[in-house]
């Protein structure tokens, strides 16, 4: 008796297809590196490079990866089956990536450890009276602290000895009780245990019946962020020292402009703000009616991205604007991207502000709603491809559940060496080289490939056609058989491949520490593990069947009514 397959879910709304998207998107990047890298990279210049890659690559990508979802009714693996079976690949390759970005779920462990840090009176990192403190401590209140550089070793104008900030000190000792180095893991922080296995059961539960329990929870995890980004935006706006803070955010340096690293900062900053070469937008696609319009709320949402960035930014630099004011030093002083922006910069600027405990709050609620989004729905792929890859087996009630339950079961067992002393470097070391920009730039330039070549440009916008009874513009066939691809194919070769490899830089951790040779190897295998995958399947695939090279492209396809 042949098993009947159960037909894919749906989202139940189109308001909680576009809240999870936005959930999706919107992201911890938006909060603490856009506004780093515009103040980095020319300021008000900034914004060239990054309409610029937004339109040619971000969005033609978006809509792709979208429609790609819809039309196929697969994820992100299965989908290329009913499109170009010789890239199924890709969606190997984007579960790898997805299988290394898990490692954020150690962010979210860290902002909730900071929050339940909140409702102490002081708070912790604002005073030198702890048990993790130093002799070298200083805290913000200290007069004598000439300037304190995100956490770095200033010279104490008094004595001439070398200190430094409590906010510092608290991050690293009182939170990660850093050991030297990545060869030295040290022993394991229970409470920050405990904090990492709460972040894996939020998610778990965030997903486990699928769109039912996603398309519910993402009504609270993708708006509330948003509140308490206008509330931190209107605080930090009224404080002295606002106004520089801005300027100083957007004052645009035209001659950053002719800097090739600018435009592939702005290059990498739209791929992981937009969430493409993830497999998310192919597998929340999916769950979309088939007659829904793709291609307008791909549009929208990647306007509301961006849009999200850039008011982040002014947030962020009200924030600093004020710090710098407070202290007497210049704003350059106060910025840094990434965990130090998060978890050193922003808690020494609440601690200067009136309520103190509040602002602390709002801010690190905002991270981890933002976090979870995005945790949640890398999981969520996950999740779904390997379901898709089973239909038949898959089908019986609480298979769904018994798989998730699987996967974050291990997650968090594997992620247990995250919390030890030592786990700031590992994570460190994934973050650079396991979701990394080449290793994005190479599966948008797969997927491009893929469709405009082997699907076919014009058949994709015959589909596009069929489902929301327009055809796209001109603009994106042209995209994604020639703009977006040259695109990638330029900076894939000749800054990622060629200045990154060759041209070698070891890894530094807080400007200091620098990482063993041998973790720069195991790096670049990390790294290459999500590219392989692409041409080997490929290669198996050819292999395996019979006929010419187009025809598994031709015959193995079997594309949806």
């Amino acid at each position: 008796m042949e098993t009947k397959v159960k037909k894919r879910e749906q989202w139940r709304r189109k308001r909680e297809y576009i809240l999870a998207s936005v959930g999706n998107v919107v992201g911890l990047g938006n909060v603490w590196r856009f506004p780093y890298l515009c103040f980095r990279n020319g300021g008000g210049a900034f914004l060239v490079p990054y309409c610029f890659f937004a339109v040619f690559c971000g969005l033609p990508v978006f809509l792709l990866e979208t429609a790609i979802g819809q039309y196929t009714q697969e994820g992100a693996i299965s989908c290329w089956t009913k499109l170009c079976p010789l890239a199924q690949g890709i969606g190997f390759s984007v579960i790898v990536i997805q299988l290394y970005g898990r490692c954020y779920m150690i962010i979210l462990a860290w902002a909730l450890r900071y929050l339940i840090y909140c409702f102490r009176d002081p708070l912790p990192w604002t005073t030198c009276n702890n048990p993790w403190n130093t002799d070298r401590c200083v805290e913000l209140s200290s007069t004598n602290l000439t300037a304190i550089h995100n956490g770095s070793l200033t010279v104490n104008s008094t004595s001439g000895s070398l200190t430094k900030s409590s906010v510092s000190e608290f991050w690293e000792r009182g939170m990660l009780s850093m050991s030297g180095g990545l060869e030295e893991m040290g022993t394991v922080q229970w409470d920050l245990l405990l904090c990492l296995l709460a972040s894996w059961v939020a998610c778990f539960f965030c997903i486990w019946k699928g769109v039912r329990s996603t398309g519910k929870v993402v009504y609270f995890t993708a708006l509330f962020p948003y509140v308490m980004l206008a509330i931190l935006l209107v605080r930090g706006l009224t404080l002295p020292g606002a106004l520089q803070g801005v300027i100083y955010y957007l004052y645009p340096d035209i001659s950053r402009l002719a800097d090739l690293q600018v435009w592939v900062e702005a290059c990498a900053q739209v791929l992981f703000s937009y969430s493409v070469a993830s497999g998310s937008l192919i597998t929340f696609g999916s769950y979309n009616k088939l007659k829904n319009d793709c291609c307008r709320d791909s549009l929208w949402l990647c306007v509301l991205n961006s849009c999200t960035s850039f008011i982040a930014g002014f947030a962020v630099f009200a924030a600093l604007g004020f710090m710098a004011h407070k202290q007497g030093v210049p704003i350059h002083m106060a910025v840094e991207s990434g965990p130090g922006l998060a978890f050193i910069v922003f808690p020494q600027a609440v601690a200067m502000i009136p309520l103190p405990q509040l602002w602390a709050v709002c801010f690190f609620i905002m991270l981890i709603f933002l976090g979870l989004d995005t945790l949640f729905t890398g999981l969520e792929t996950i999740t779904s491809s390997v379901i898709d890859l089973f239909p038949v087996q898959m089908h019986k009630p609480r298979h769904r559940e018994i798989v998730l339950f699987s996967l974050c079961s291990l997650g968090f067992i594997i992620q247990i060496s995250l919390t030890t002393q030592g786990g700031v470097y590992q994570f460190q070391l994934i973050d650079y080289y396991g979701v990394n920009g080449a290793c994005m730039l190479f599966g948008c330039l797969s997927n491009c490939v893929a469709v405009g070549w082997g699907f076919g440009a014009d058949q994709m916008c015959d589909a596009v056609e069929n489902m929301t009874g327009k055809r796209p513009w001109v603009f994106f066939k042209l995209c994604w058989c020639y703009f977006t691809p040259l695109i990638f194919l330029c900076f894939s070769l000749k800054v990622f491949f060629i200045c990154k490899f060759l041209d070698y830089q070891p890894l530094v951790s807080s400007g200091v520490y620098k990482f063993p040779d041998w973790s720069y190897h195991l790096g670049q295998a990390i790294a290459l593990s999500s590219v392989v995958v692409i041409p080997l399947c490929a290669i198996v695939k050819i292999g395996l069947t019979e006929g010419t090279l187009r025809q598994p492209c031709d015959e193995l396809a079997t594309c949806p009514e």
